[in-house]
């Protein structure tokens, strides 16, 4: 499965800029990616789990200085002292090669390509397929929801087949992929963690109820939350804190970021698993809030509440406008008290209500109910009301 849009948006950054860093977790399809780019047969092509790529780079300078075009270094968090070597390469004039890296751990967690790359670089975050990948229908739209958008998750011949494979991705992913970063914790600490984030899917993180339950500090509590999210792996949003008297939350919400991972991590394992589970309203909500951003490109996103009872699932600030998204689990949501105070007081230009349905229709003038599926077809337009 080819995914055009994302192509498009690599090569004008390979265009744009000296160094392009496309990340995002394992397993998400960069690799796929780079392979369009630069075929992996080519002397312009470093994959740094090849013993063969490795040897190459021994000598990083006498080997990169003399490429043109276009080179790829795939897995660079395994060779950090990389970095110092690829400012210098950049900084040349004329410009006789481009750098695409790829890595599976954020800019943040990669310190060294903040440091030495700082404006040279450009990053792109590759998440699994989206809705727009996989097409709008119905059928499609449930299993990405189910299986996640991991490729080999997506596209696995059989429920079971799809269940495995994200077992085993969690499990290596602790114990195989962590430690070139240089992360010590050990793998069953973190998958208790994660698994107790998956337990709280959607809800405010609180930091001394987590260390509490896994006998750390709470500083160490933290950490692992910041490290499991500059892996792409959970989702903190913020919350909005309006110029209100009102007493607002001020906690962030936490998220698994890919639904499929979080269904293993809870233990669903079919259709019928999903929607018998208690926690069937927050899969969806978090698999909606993900299609959302990935297809509304905001400036920032946030979420809202108050302890008053007064809450709205994503705040979006897209080019000054402020659009606020409500996500339902319902065949025919209606206008709530919760959703005109949100208008209110956080002077919505709009509001969006996704649902899991098939029809649009208004709720009032500011207020459209929209099919999840439409971001297949429509995107950013569904939000900034241009359908």
């Amino acid at each position: 499965m080819i995914r055009s849009t994302t192509l498009a948006e690599l090569l004008t950054a390979l265009r744009r800029s000296r160094v392009v860093a496309l990340v995002g977790p394992r397993q998400s399809g960069k690799t796929t990616l780079a392979r369009l780019v630069v075929p992996p047969g080519s002397p312009r092509y470093f994959d740094l789990e090849d013993p063969v790529s490795l040897a190459r780079l021994a000598e990083p300078m006498t080997t990169l200085h003399p490429l043109r075009g276009t080179v790829v270094i795939d897995e660079v968090q395994r060779r950090p002292e990389l970095f110092p070597v690829l400012r210098v390469l950049a900084d040349r004039r004329p410009l006789p090669a481009r750098f695409l890296i790829l890595g599976s751990a954020s800019p943040d967690l990669l310190r060294q390509s903040s440091e030495s790359l700082a404006g040279r670089i450009e990053t792109l975050t590759l998440d699994g397929f989206s809705l727009d990948d996989v097409g709008g229908g119905e059928r499609a739209l449930r299993r990405l929801w189910r299986r996640g958008g991991f490729p080999r998750s997506f596209l696995a011949t059989s429920e079971q087949a799809s269940v495995v494979w994200r077992q085993q991705f969690i499990r290596t992913y602790l114990e195989r992929d962590l430690p070139p970063l240089g992360i010590t914790i050990p793998a069953a600490t973190l998958l208790r963690f994660w698994t107790m984030l998956a337990h709280n899917h959607g809800g405010l993180w609180n930091a001394a109820d987590a260390a509490r339950s896994l006998g750390v500090s709470e500083p160490t509590a933290r950490r692992y939350l910041g490290l499991l999210s500059g892996l792409f792996l959970v989702r903190q949003l913020q919350p909005w804190h309006a110029n209100l008297k009102k007493r607002q939350v001020k906690s962030p919400k936490v998220y698994v970021r890919d639904s499929g991972v979080l269904h293993a991590l809870l233990g669903v394992h079919s259709e019928r698993d999903l929607l018998t589970h208690p926690k069937l309203g927050l899969s969806w909500e978090g698999f909606a809030i993900e299609a959302a951003i990935r297809a509304a490109r905001p400036d920032s996103a946030h979420f809202w509440a108050t302890h008053n009872g007064a809450e709205l699932d994503l705040l979006l600030e897209i080019r000054g406008r402020r659009i606020g998204v409500e996500v339902k689990f319902q065949d025919a949501p209606t206008l709530t008290p919760s959703m005109r105070t949100a208008l209110a007081d956080l002077k919505l230009e709009r509001l969006v209500v996704l649902y899991p349905g098939a029809q649009r229709y208004n709720l009032s003038a500011t207020v459209r109910v929209v099919p999840l599926a439409d971001l297949a077809t429509r995107g950013r337009a569904v939000f900034v009301g241009r359908e």
